[in-house]
């Protein structure tokens, strides 16, 4: 791929990451000399990607044309769209512009990495517009199930883009305004070259509720159950949620705590910034919990997705050191399981059921995202020439390239792109160009990108078949075997059930090291293939296993 790829009068969209999954949201556009980027996200490992945290967007092609790259646009606080800054702008450090409460999220994620001071970070409002080299993004306001989120109008040159971030249709929020769409439509007026719209619900008909009916639900569930503590489950980031429960509870006269280091810290960071008003008195510390009864408290808690170490899950398991799940106690799960995460929801359920726990787990959550109607509200005010659908997986952006063709949007128009595809877009025409290179990097604890596919196939290897371990001594002068060869079994067999198997091994690898020997073969490396393959061969005969073979040669 040649660094400078510019015919000089199409504006290039460029995702680097966040179609195929959900997550790892990551998009450059360029236009000449000017690459801004719009969100910097991180997705969550695979199961097979054993001892894994985070998966990073890889953003070598930014670091290869970094004069270029102005800055990084956010949409809103999720970590599918901000959690990989703190790794990025360590190789890639340019300013970071985003709304009031996304940058409060940010900074707090900055801190722990010690980048506060050396990152340059603007708050910017709706409606408001940041010039950068040849490109002009305005910020415009829309709803989803975290305040302050936005979508983007992107202007250049070559024609006007509008990404809308993640977003639903909300004439009711709890905080703040509805969704802009008198922007949506005088931008529409003007002319659109091309509409990226979030696709994560357009296989749902209909309208997505408005966040506020949950209020109602909260306040039937509290009064319906007057005698038991109360504890709810949802996302550590759905301020809005968190403000309705304690509306409801302020309402039934409870204390409210907030508990998982998550959720505190983000009703922290929106309580500072007046995201959320929080009545005097309710909130109370986990600590004082022992001074009220049960049927006088709620618990607002993370973990509603069945993470292992989250505050529900070890309540669940009592691990807990505050709280325990006690009978009679109302568990409501206030959030969908993600894909991949039904298994893990479903453990907790059962677990909490077992201990005498009365759950709840319908109808106590709405969506973030727009549905059908919704995408097709916008795709009308706007009047996109191109339809490019963005944040899903492929079925999911198949799904709204279908609704941009029954709304009269040719095929040809409708681009359904892959991470690293290069798409030129100009009033005359639209193609995907190239390719740019992409992937993603592993993060396990403090190493990022050292862990890839090698070692990776390895852990698999190990959780599969386990190891088995084998040492020696030779005397290096006199080409003699002076001890062993001894071997040790991790994950294998049982070693004291397994006695005869590991002795008759160990007489197979000694015939076969002192066979090398005799014929005079002095070079370490032949004599431990020799040992690998005859002592495959042995234990796949006796066990049809096949465990990781590390052969330890010491010189004496």
């Amino acid at each position: 791929m040649k660094k400078n790829m510019n015919s000089g009068s199409s504006l290039k969209v460029i995702p680097l990451g966040g179609l195929e999954q959900i997550g790892l949201n990551i998009t450059a556009f360029e236009y000449e000399d000017s690459i801004v980027v719009v969100d910097c996200g991180l997705s969550f490992p695979d199961d097979d990607m054993l001892g894994i945290d985070l998966v990073i967007p890889d953003i070598t092609y930014l670091k290869e044309n970094a004069d270029k790259v102005k800055g990084f646009m956010i949409t809103h606080g999720h970590e599918d769209h901000i959690g990989a800054l703190p790794y990025i702008l360590k190789e890639l450090n340019v300013p970071v512009y985003a709304t009031k409460l996304t940058m409060g999220i940010i900074e707090n994620k900055l801190k722990e990495h010690n980048l506060v001071k050396g990152t340059k970070r603007k708050v910017v409002k709706f409606g408001q517009s940041i010039n950068l080299g040849k490109l002009r993004i305005e910020y415009i306001k829309t709803n989803h199930s975290i305040v302050d989120a936005a979508a983007l109008a992107i202007y250049s040159p070559a024609g006007t883009v509008i990404h809308t971030g993640d977003f639903k249709v909300d004439y009711t929020p709890v905080y703040g305004d509805a969704i802009d769409l008198q922007r949506f439509a005088e931008i529409g007026k003007k002319g659109v070259l091309a509409l990226m719209c979030d696709s994560t619900n357009a296989e749902r008909q209909g309208f997505t509720q408005s966040e506020k009916t949950l209020g109602r639900i909260f306040d039937t569930i509290f009064s319906e159950h007057k005698n038991t503590r109360i504890i709810i489950a949802t996302f550590a980031s759905n301020v809005d949620r968190v403000q309705q429960i304690i509306n409801s509870a302020y309402k039934f006269e409870r204390k409210v705590v907030v508990e998982g280091r998550s959720m505190v810290n983000t009703i922290e960071i929106a309580q500072n910034l007046n995201r959320i008003s929080i009545p005097d008195n309710t909130l109370i510390d986990i600590e004082q919990l022992k001074n009220y009864p049960d049927e006088k408290t709620v618990i607002i808690t993370t973990g509603s997705q069945g993470e292992s170490m989250a505050a529900l899950s070890r309540m669940a398991g009592n691990m807990h050191k505050k709280i325990s799940i006690k009978p009679g106690d109302t568990v409501i799960f206030s959030s969908h399981p993600i894909p991949g995460n039904e298994k893990a929801v479903t453990k907790i359920i059962n677990e909490l059921s077992r201990k005498g726990a009365d759950v709840i787990f319908q109808d106590a959550h709405v969506s973030g995202h727009a549905c059908q109607e919704e995408i097709k509200l916008i795709y009308t005010l706007v009047r996109p020439k191109y339809a490019v659908p963005v944040h899903g997986e492929y079925k999911h952006l198949k799904a709204q390239a279908k609704l941009a063709q029954e709304l009269g949007i040719e095929r040809e128009n409708i681009f359904i792109l892959s991470s690293g595809d290069v798409l030129e877009l100009s009033e005359e025409k639209a193609k995907v160009s190239g390719k740019v290179p992409v992937g993603t990097i592993l993060v396990d604890g403090l190493g990022v990108g050292d862990v890839g596919n090698i070692v990776l196939r390895d852990r698999q290897h190990l959780a599969e078949d386990g190891i088995l371990i084998v040492v020696l001594a030779l005397d290096g002068v006199g080409n003699q075997l002076v001890s062993g060869p001894d071997i040790v079994s991790r994950g294998f067999v049982y070693v004291r059930e397994s006695d005869e198997l590991l002795e008759e091994a160990r007489s197979i690898i000694e015939e076969g090291v002192l066979n090398c020997l005799d014929r005079g073969i002095s070079d370490w490396g032949k004599i431990k293939s020799v040992i690998r393959d005859s002592l495959d061969d042995f234990v796949w005969k006796k066990t049809k296993r096949r465990p990781m073979i590390l052969p330890i040669i010491m010189d004496v």
